[in-house]
């Protein structure tokens, strides 16, 4: 089974989150496939069993370009029954508009007919040890949503 993690990072939250969840759905059996969103293409998902966004939210929940772009292209595509996931980071401080983003890339997921296999896994700032096992959780339910 095919993995493909596209993740957007800023500060490298994003980034270690995604090697957490990479590293915990190798351990699943997944063949994983990691890739920055500044250098991924949404059409890599076609030839993945699994397909996952880890996103941050900048600001007041404004997609930058290179977000607004990849969503673009993730909303021309046709996941019909694929299976999805998605996490990211944000700050609190920001309120109505907490990992906003997160929340929009799920909705564009669930709009062209994927499924989605584990709830949204949002973060404050930097991975800590609670997120961490909100990490390993959600990858624990991914691979078992390939048991049914």
């Amino acid at each position: 089974m095919k993995a493909q993690i596209v993740f957007a990072s800023m500060t490298g939250n994003n980034e270690d989150m995604a090697e957490i969840l990479g590293e915990n759905l190798e351990d699943f059996g997944f063949d994983v496939e990691s890739t920055d969103i500044s250098f991924a293409d949404a059409s890599a998902f076609e030839d993945a069993d699994l397909c996952i966004v880890v996103t941050y939210t900048y600001g007041e929940g404004v997609m930058t370009d290179e977000l607004k772009d990849f969503y673009d292209q993730l909303l021309e595509l046709n996941l019909t029954n694929k299976k999805f996931a998605v996490m990211g980071s944000g700050d609190k401080s920001y309120k109505d508009h907490y990992c906003e983003n997160v929340y929009d890339f799920e909705k564009a997921f669930n709009k062209i007919g994927a499924v989605e296999v584990a709830k949204p896994v949002t973060i404050e700032n930097a991975v800590d040890d609670a997120d961490i096992l909100l990490i390993d959780q959600a990858a624990k339910e991914m691979a078992g949503s390939f048991n049914d």
